[in-house]
């Protein structure tokens, strides 16, 4: 008897191709489809794998593929629709970040998953990265309140600045990558969010009227921490300390170094950390430092195939032993909430008390 675990992964572009292949080394899942708006993407990693059903539009493939599982890696409008036909079918669920473009429709999601017993983990890739689970460590040691300062800036071209416009069709890219980082920012502090704002700025003709290209969000927490977020899409975008992620407190701070990619549209850099420095505020009666830095050599983490690996070991776990996921659920509404709210601030000027 096939106990293996049926998948259909929706989406085959970066996320869907990695997450097909994870699915592909796990020997409990079976992948029964490959679903994606374009023809050549699709048939081009069904012929990656060995040959796979593909189709070309979900609610077909949904029902004549009957998934246990449903991986939905498509552009973010379409996750809560997929999410909720996949649910009703009675299937688990991975969704990429962000599960929703409302936090209405996010929790809307979540609730049909509880209430129907089924498993939703949400894309958020640095929870299962040995080095940023180090830096997350690292940060709660060094007191309270906490400065967390990061950015994800990326310099796109050709098919990557498609893509990122593609994107801004429906969100911000404070909105789509924040989600990952003020979700770090919560775990660090493991405190309540209470004050966002955000400025932005559009700076293509290419971009809608009504979008905006480069953001930042600020975040207040109520043990007094504080964060922002930085990032910006296209080909005006500047290379210069693109990639920031270091935090503050009062014993010292840890801040990833080394850059971690050749150009910032590598994907790869993205999750990318080489080491972690770690630098210690205590001095001496003469006001010198007691202790030396030290660095934490993170090289040998996954590269990005490898997390998506992870993430679906994460996934088949919490199937296979009825894990519970409610508090990474409830996690990946509450950053979606933060993000918005920074939107929401660009948009009417005005900080957002949440």
């Amino acid at each position: 008897m096939n106990d293996r675990l049926k998948v259909l992964v929706v989406g085959c572009g970066n996320m869907g191709k990695s997450h097909a292949r994870a699915y592909h080394q796990l020997e409990d899942f079976e992948i029964v489809g490959l679903v994606s708006r374009g023809p050549e993407s699709r048939e081009a990693l069904s012929a990656e794998l060995g040959g796979l059903p593909t189709f070309g539009d979900f609610d077909t493939a949904l029902a004549s593929t009957q998934p246990d599982v449903v991986s939905i890696n498509t552009y973010p409008e379409t996750h809560a629709a997929y999410a909720k036909k996949s649910l009703a079918a009675g299937a688990h669920l991975f969704v990429e970040k962000p599960l929703a473009n409302t936090v209405e429709e996010a929790q809307e999601i979540v609730d049909m998953a509880m209430a129907a017993g089924k498993k939703l983990v949400v894309g958020y890739i640095l929870r299962v990265h040995p080095a940023w689970a180090k830096f997350i460590d690292i940060a709660k040691t060094l007191g309270k309140p906490l400065v967390m300062r990061m950015n994800l800036n990326q310099q796109s071209c050709g098919s990557e600045w498609q893509t990122h416009k593609a994107l801004m069709q429906t969100m911000s890219p404070i909105v789509d990558c924040g989600v990952h980082y003020v979700d770090v920012m919560c775990l660090m502090t493991g405190a309540t969010p209470i004050r966002v704002s955000g400025i932005g700025a559009r700076l293509s003709e290419e971009v809608a009227a009504d979008m905006y290209n480069y953001g930042q969000l600020q975040v207040t927490f109520d043990d007094g921490s504080v964060g922002w977020y930085e990032a910006g899409w296209g080909p005006m975008m500047s290379e210069t300390a693109y990639f920031v992620k270091d935090v503050i407190g009062p014993k010292g701070c840890v801040s990833i170094v080394d850059k971690p990619a050749e150009d910032s549209s590598d994907v790869d850099g993205h999750t990318q950390t080489n080491r972690l420095k770690v630098h210690h505020a205590q001095t001496n009666a003469d006001g010198q430092f007691v202790k030396e830095d030290v660095f934490v050599d993170t090289s040998n983490s996954p590269d990005h195939d490898g997390l998506c690996y992870l993430e679906q070991e994460y996934l088949l776990n919490a199937i296979k032993n009825d894990i519970d996921l409610s508090d990474h659920a409830r996690d990946a509404v509450n950053s979606l909430r933060i993000v918005l709210a920074a939107d929401e601030s660009f948009k009417t000027g005005k900080t957002v008390e949440l």
